[in-house]
């Protein structure tokens, strides 16, 4: 891949991890998050959003890769 494909993967990514993160924590209260055994995360709300946004574009992001990734060898094949 081109460093502009990469450019064309990681700004739409950027763009909807951040209005999956607005839509998310419209929603749920960072404070109430809990571990699977029941104990509190403890994390603090910054923290939270931090990490929760950069999941997020992790995960648009390789779905943006993989399509990306699965168009060019169409066009190759």
């Amino acid at each position: 891949m081109e460093t502009r494909d990469w450019v064309g993967i990681a700004w739409p990514a950027f763009l909807l991890a951040a209005v999956l993160e607005m839509v998310v924590f419209a929603m749920v209260d960072p404070s109430d998050l809990h571990r699977s055994g029941g104990d509190p995360l403890g994390w603090s709300r910054q923290a939270v959003y931090t990490v929760s946004f950069f999941v997020f574009w992790a995960v648009t992001a390789a779905s943006s890769a993989l399509t990306v990734l699965l168009v060019s060898r169409r066009s190759e094949g």
